[in-house]
């Protein structure tokens, strides 16, 4: 029996990235991981594509994910009001414009 006959739909892919694409981006976010690697507990201010910038301490950087802790003046901005100790954001590497050392 196929899916079809059992009522549902076949599935269509809706986007599918470019090969060449892909392998750039990979390239981009294997260099930034490294940059990141060796700056880990530093203070960096992090902006990313859509404009928002973040300053805080680089505390780990793993599978496309840069892990910033925030201070905790800034913990009401990072989406836990009143969180005293300091808020750990997860941003993914490919959406960051520029990561600098403070």
């Amino acid at each position: 029996m196929s899916l079809q006959q059992q009522g549902q739909q076949e599935q269509t892919t809706l986007y599918q990235m470019d090969p060449a694409t892909m392998h750039n981006l990979k390239s981009i976010q294997d260099h930034m991981a490294s940059i990141c690697k060796i700056h880990v507990n530093k203070l960096v201010r992090v902006e990313t594509v859509d404009g928002d910038v973040f300053e805080g301490l680089l505390i780990h950087s793993e599978r496309g994910i840069l892990y910033l802790r925030l201070p905790s003046q800034m913990a009401s901005r990072g989406f836990v009001p009143g969180f005293q100790s300091g808020y750990v954001l997860p941003l993914v590497l490919f959406n960051l414009l520029t990561i600098s050392l403070l």
